[in-house]
């Protein structure tokens, strides 16, 4: 893998996973070969973004295949969504087997050649980020994406993802502000308003890994 995306956020419903899915797909269309790797363990929604439910994970020598969801094999997916009998089964699990399964997606998945891992993550500062962190790290440089929306209550969960980057040696390539506006339907001129003022808590954050 020659560059791996953890794709975070301080809360959910912010986009984390749209945005992971969109990021995935514009990496396939720039011609890279994409993999995503869905550790958001007790919410996998990418394979419905990706229209992947339902799909079987089979064996191989090298471990788990993943799931390719295009023709081209140019971008492949894994999650524990398609390990469960039923899609809307609840995963009740302690943190041990939490951890161990994201070391297994890393390590028994046969990836293949890839230009580009993203890792969708639950939302948080948790075990399981750093499970992922730990378990990624010697297979390429890493980095990581900040999703949040601009409202005054996510500034505060935007400066503590930072800091985990930082105190993991997280290369921070961005701060992705979803949700800041809407295009009309009317007129199809892109407005602002829904802001809400939280934008300026974040807009010089301090140092951060580069």
């Amino acid at each position: 893998v020659q560059h791996i995306i953890l794709v975070l956020s301080g809360k959910g419903g912010v986009g984390k996973s749209t945005i992971s899915t969109e990021l995935a797909l514009a990496l396939r269309h720039a011609g890279k070969k994409v993999g995503i790797l869905d550790v958001d363990l007790c919410g996998p929604s990418i394979p419905r973004m990706l229209r992947a439910q339902g799909r079987a994970v089979h064996q191989c020598d090298g471990g788990w295949v993943p799931v390719y969801v295009d023709q081209e094999q140019s971008i492949c997916l894994m999650s524990v969504g398609f390990l469960l009998e039923n899609p809307e089964e609840a995963v009740v699990w302690r943190g041990p087997k939490k951890n161990a399964l994201i070391k297994q997606f890393v390590s028994d998945v046969a990836w293949g050649q890839l230009d580009y891992l993203v890792v969708d993550t639950p939302p948080g500062t948790s075990d399981e980020h750093m499970a992922t962190v730990d378990a990624l790290r010697p297979y390429g440089p890493l980095g990581a994406l900040v999703v949040t929306t601009p409202q005054a209550v996510s500034v505060g969960d935007v400066r503590r993802e930072l800091t985990f980057c930082r105190k993991t040696g997280l290369r921070v390539l961005g701060v992705v502000e979803n949700m800041s506006g809407f295009v009309c339907p009317h007129c199809a001129v892109s407005r602002g308003d829904l802001a809400g003022g939280g934008r300026a808590g974040w807009d010089s954050p301090g140092p951060a890994p580069r």
